[in-house]
């Protein structure tokens, strides 16, 4: 089962996250710099990413969490990935994905595929550092590379990969009322799962998850 067959905006919300916002002075590219320089004790959250049971080891992939610095504050750019594909189709994720055998490391996997994902070139992209590993449902062990954006740039999505790409305000983002906790029945099992909807678009699933342990680092 490569995606999950239910539809998550349909299930009803079993509790708010509920923790207070980031303060805004973290939310800042010279006050992330300095947390990622010198990041501080922390515990990632536990997932509840079992609902695919795969034999096979889960395969490296790479993503980008890119910070647009605007005058009014950060934004995280995202994609809605297009309907046709095997994993994770029509879901609101970061670019990025699997790892080949020529990059250097992960974050040149992610800054890779961003480009070829999105048309974001790496000259704009400033690594900040790299969140805990997140394994997925779907396979992938993926390495989040928290990155700044400074415009202007230019993007331009792969219509074979992308619908679309936007912006959402990282201060929502990073706001535990703003967390929905939801679950659905697989089986024999209850899988839990984090949303942040916001406006027309619905963000859950490892999105959602690599946005909770930003979230948590942020806090510490």
């Amino acid at each position: 089962m490569a995606t999950p067959q239910f539809d998550p905006t349909r299930l009803p919300v079993d509790a708010i996250a509920g923790e207070a916002p980031v303060p805004a002075y973290r939310l800042t590219p010279a006050w992330l710099r300095e947390r990622f320089a010198a990041p501080p004790a922390w515990t990632p959250e536990a997932s509840d990413e079992n609902w695919s049971r795969r034999a096979a080891p889960p395969t490296p992939a790479s993503v980008l969490v890119p910070l647009v610095e605007h005058e009014y504050g950060l934004a995280l750019l995202l994609t809605q990935r297009t309907a046709h594909l095997n994993d994770h189709a029509g879901q609101i994720a970061f670019p990025g994905g699997r790892a080949e055998h020529f990059d250097r490391d992960a974050v040149d996997t992610a800054l890779r595929e961003t480009e070829e994902e999105i048309g974001l070139h790496r000259r704009h992209v400033e690594v900040l550092g790299t969140l805990p590993l997140y394994t997925t449902g779907t396979g992938y062990v993926v390495t989040p590379v928290v990155a700044l954006v400074k415009p202007p740039f230019a993007l331009k999505a792969d219509p074979f990969e992308v619908a679309e790409i936007f912006e959402v305000p990282l201060a929502f983002l990073m706001d535990g009322n703003h967390h929905e906790r939801r679950a659905v029945a697989l089986g024999q099992a209850r899988r839990t799962f984090y949303a942040m909807p916001y406006e027309r678009y619905f963000i859950w699933g490892a999105t959602a998850g690599m946005l909770r342990n930003l979230f948590h680092f942020l806090r510490a």
